[in-house]
């Protein structure tokens, strides 16, 4: 049988051979997945010997890598914001700068929040973890992206706090679904004109439908904006994901919309990530709202 630190290795070759991104990081997510073990005590069991079934389920996988196929969509699942989120190719694979909306969002408290476009839920789960007297609304058109939320939303039993509802935008909410002290978004905001230089892994393996808007990139920001006011509570708040480029663009729409206090926040890279302005109106309420 063939050590696990030697398969490693091979891995890693293969990977770099393959043009991989990290490729020893990749190498070892997918051995501790395959291994059953956690990836900060994977050393410990390198120098034991692999079994053969195992060898060949490893080494699928890393194949399946080379081709870019995400490793999230390997594994089915990805760490965010400190807790396990399960993945698959119906939804976007969160990414560690959508933790920037997370901590933007939290930076003020609230009793309601609604996420547009939640995809795997890992946004409206997370704030709603994050706060445990919260309740919220996920809404997004993807029923098989609302299947994922779901099996995320009863894992991290928030189901007496989070609902699901199919549908664009803001179309699945009632008259009485109003009053939010916080809407959340990471909307398709990729132009059509730049999805050609994406990398593979994003371009060929995940959505296109929660990628662009096959316009140029803002379409999913007016939409937005157009329903914010009658959904959000006065001083409550709008959050949303923008490209790296899209800092000026989206700012100026939130001003013309009326929104005080916009601001662009940068990630840890320092590239603009996150819009977040206050409807005005009066103070912000967070008594919770009944369900």
């Amino acid at each position: 049988m063939t050590r696990g630190a030697d398969l490693l290795s091979r891995a890693t070759a293969r990977l770099v051979e393959a043009g991989v991104p990290d490729p020893g990081r990749d190498a070892r997510r997918l051995l501790s997945h395959v291994l059953k073990v956690p990836a900060g005590r994977l050393t410990l069991f390198l120098p034991e010997p692999v079994e053969p079934d195992l060898e060949v389920v490893y080494l699928t996988l890393v194949e399946r890598r080379a081709e870019r196929m995400p490793v999230s969509h390997l594994t089915g699942r990805r760490m965010f914001y400190g807790r396990d989120f399960l993945v698959t190719p119906e939804v976007l694979d969160p990414r560690p700068e959508t933790e920037t909306l997370i901590e933007v969002a939290l930076t003020e408290p609230f009793a309601t929040v609604l996420d547009l476009g939640t995809g795997s839920g890992c946004i409206l789960l997370t704030l709603l973890a994050e706060r445990q007297a919260a309740v919220g609304i996920g809404t997004d058109i993807s029923e098989a992206a609302l299947n994922v939320a779901y099996w995320n939303r009863n894992t991290l039993r928030l189901e007496d706090r989070a609902e699901l509802r199919q549908g664009s935008w803001y179309a699945p909410l009632g008259p009485e679904d109003a009053g939010f002290d916080l809407i959340v978004s990471n909307p398709p905001y990729i132009a059509v004109s730049e999805m050609p230089f994406l990398a593979p892994e994003v371009r060929e393996h995940e959505p296109r439908l929660a990628l662009t808007d096959e316009a140029d990139g803002l379409t999913a920001y007016r939409a937005i904006l157009d329903g914010a006011a009658l959904r959000l509570a006065p001083g409550g708040r709008l959050v949303v994901e923008i490209g790296a480029s899209q800092g000026m663009a989206v700012s100026r729409l939130f001003q013309v919309s009326g929104l005080h206090g916009v601001r662009v926040i940068p990630d840890l890279a320092g590239r603009d990530r996150v819009v977040v302005a206050t409807l005005p109106g009066g103070f912000q309420h967070f008594s919770a709202r009944k369900r």
